[in-house]
């Protein structure tokens, strides 16, 4: 005696003509998109190699100055002044006045590592390497921006800001001289900029 089953009879869903048109549509596109990033992470990765890599070979100089545009916009950049035999022997920090119409003054300083907790520089070490190289004049494209912003920041009813100052403090750094013996940074102004009210719209 045979066994039989009962119900419906199972029926393979059927593809359809459109369906096969989307599918066949996706795979290149998706394939598409895997190469693309593929090709970026190729490129990250060599970027950042002859970004870092201590040689000054002419083949890694031209990658570099090619590259460079994007390393200054994803703030990867980095630079092995940090250690020997040429480390950096200045100490530089930035600092910002603002004054607003009636006299009041307001200053602002960019976070120092020095100053800091071991968790806050883990947070901030993005704004020493932004305040170490926005004094540089190649970058004085961001100047007006940085205090236009400060200024906005100071506003307040009926008392807006006049005017901006972006000060770079710097001071040599001599081996063997005693703690407490530094010497004093002095500020250089870099850049100022007069604001009207209605710039604070």
């Amino acid at each position: 005696m045979s066994a039989t089953t009962s119900g419906k009879k199972k029926t393979k869903p059927r593809t359809t003509k459109s369906s096969r048109a989307s599918i066949a549509t996706v795979a290149p596109q998706s394939t598409l998109l895997q190469g693309v990033i593929s090709a970026f992470i190729l490129f990250h990765v060599v970027a950042i190699f002859c970004w870092a890599v201590p040689l000054s070979s002419p083949p890694i100089l031209a990658v570099r100055q090619l590259i460079r545009p994007y390393m200054v916009w994803s703030g990867l950049f980095q630079s092995w002044d940090t250690f020997a035999p040429s480390p950096v022997s200045s100490n530089t920090f930035v600092k910002a006045i603002a004054m607003s119409q009636s006299g009041d003054v307001h200053v602002w300083g960019f976070p120092r590592m020095e100053q800091l907790s071991y968790s806050q520089r883990y947070r901030e070490e993005r704004y020493r390497k932004f305040a170490e190289t926005l004094p540089a004049q190649p970058n004085s494209v961001l100047w007006p921006n940085v205090a236009s912003k400060l200024a906005k920041s100071f506003d307040t009813p009926g008392d807006p800001t006049e005017k901006v100052m972006l000060l770079n403090f710097h001071a040599d750094i001599v081996p063997g001289t005693p703690k407490g013996k530094e010497p004093t940074p002095s500020p250089d102004i870099f850049y100022q900029e007069y604001f009207l009210p209605e710039d604070s719209k």
